[in-house]
């Protein structure tokens, strides 16, 4: 399905300055630097920059269009742009939604949509892996999973036939404006945790903001949760097929049999009276779970066992989820930098306990958007800590020092407890610190900034 710039004038009410009405858009961004030839400039503007500000550098690197909502028409020599479009509107984020739900509602594919507090975009991209073997899938790249990230992945379905997208939100009706945008066929709760819950108050809040999801769920309106949260445990909503996984409660799939060791894992999935053996190259527990939905989605979508198998056991994962890089002086890294929560951070500090190495370190910052848990939250990480018998802890950022003072408190030797208030002050203890054999762990919120010691270390190899 084709989008011109006619359709655009229509379904956005904008108002064209210049250019052509028959011009086909191919391809949306937002990103004025990373912008290709022929691509169609959406100005955003955000807290740090104005989107707008950046429409000519658009042009000069290629785009055919831009998409404005804030132009002084009186300093811009229209002349300049003859040969391309610019289009105005009055909220240019408003008009990117419209767009997304006009070209999803073209479609006539399958939708799956993936939300929780922990593991969506591992559990997305093991969705897609799956699929990916008997149909032509479209995925959230990475995390863009917010009212931003969703319409742009949407205004890249071209013919595929599957699309899988991820769900996050930090209140009330986000979720509720992303369903509504990609009118899911299936959906997916993946947990519901503690992430976000100094904005939404409680757990039980944070069930309800999930939840939404079903508002837009088409079709059979199925809904696949886990079934061994405790939130999520035997839920039930009216007209919604529910489809439960678990390892303890009794489910519709279940894994077994589950065997973990120093870098891999495996178990079988039972399907009545079939088991399936699945081997994957992660030794984290909540895999098993993220295997256990991918398995469900592609059953409901007809796919066959052996490829769900092969699917799953070859999946790779977005960056910065749990990778490992073993660097040429013999120490590995566990980059789990993108996002944190208590739930991710005590599955990370697990993983990290199984890998196998001399000495396990772990560097560890601030989780945000605790709101009045974040002391208590902080602290129960340190408890998580002294249970994965992790050697060397290395805290960074404000919040953190609730970590590495709970420790202190609870006996954990205080000449393997480091902490930094910024990340640019850690470098000089690791170039010091690590040695051949070492694990070492970096989890944080991402705006605390972790990801810049990975690329340090790294790029010294």
């Amino acid at each position: 399905m084709k989008i011109y710039i006619k359709d655009i004038i229509s379904v956005c009410n904008a108002k064209l300055v210049c250019g052509d009405v028959n011009l086909e858009c191919v391809n949306f961004s937002k990103d004025s630097r990373t912008i290709n030839k022929g691509d169609v400039y959406i100005a955003i503007k955000g807290e740090k920059f104005d989107g707008n500000d950046y429409f000519e550098e658009a042009f000069l690197k290629g785009a055919s269009a831009c998409i404005l909502n804030r132009i002084d028409l009186d300093n811009i020599d229209i002349n300049k742009y003859k040969n391309k479009t610019i289009l105005i509107v009055e909220d240019s984020i408003k008009c990117l939604e419209e767009l997304a739900t006009y070209k999803r509602s073209k479609y006539n594919i399958e939708v799956v949509a993936v939300t929780g507090s922990v593991g969506k975009t591992s559990t997305k991209d093991m969705i897609a892996s799956v699929l990916s073997l008997k149909y032509k899938v479209l995925k959230t790249v990475g995390n863009n999973n917010n009212h931003i990230g969703l319409p742009l992945t949407i205004l890249r379905l071209k013919d595929e036939e599957v699309l899988v997208v991820e769900m996050g939100m930090n209140h009330f009706n986000e979720i509720s404006l992303l369903t509504n945008i990609a009118k899911p066929t299936i959906g997916v709760i993946t947990n519901i945790g503690t992430s976000h819950i100094g904005n939404l108050g409680s757990r039980e809040n944070i069930l309800k903001a999930k939840l939404e999801i079903v508002e837009g769920l088409i079709k059979d309106k199925v809904l696949i949760i886990n079934n061994d949260n405790d939130l999520l445990h035997n839920i039930s909503i009216d007209g919604v097929n529910i489809i439960k996984v678990g390892i303890d409660n009794n489910s519709d799939y279940m894994a077994r049999d589950i065997n973990i060791d120093k870098e891999s894992m495996n178990f079988n999935i039972v399907d009545n009276d079939e088991l399936i053996n699945i081997e994957l190259k992660i030794n984290a527990p909540a895999f098993v779970y993220n295997s256990l939905i991918a398995y469900a989605v592609a059953k409901k979508l007809n796919v066959s066992s052996d490829l769900i198998k092969k699917g799953l056991e070859n999946v790779e994962l977005s960056q910065n989820r749990l990778s490992k890089v073993t660097t040429n002086k013999g120490y590995t890294i566990i980059d789990d930098t993108y996002n944190a929560s208590f739930d991710s951070m005590k599955l990370a500090l697990g993983v990290l306990n199984k890998s196998s190495g001399s000495r396990k370190i772990a560097v560890l910052g601030d989780m945000l958007e605790l709101g009045d848990y974040t002391k208590e939250l902080h602290e129960k990480i340190a408890d998580e800590i002294i249970n994965n018998n992790i050697d060397i802890v290395i805290t960074v950022g404000k919040f953190s020092k609730y970590i590495s003072d709970k420790l202190i408190k609870d006996g954990f030797s205080e000449e393997n407890i480091y902490h930094y208030f910024k990340v640019e002050e850690v470098c000089n203890l690791l170039d010091n610190l690590l040695k051949k054999g070492d694990v070492i762990l970096f989890k944080s919120s991402h705006a605390i900034g972790l990801t810049r010691l990975v690329n340090y270390l790294v790029e010294k190899e």
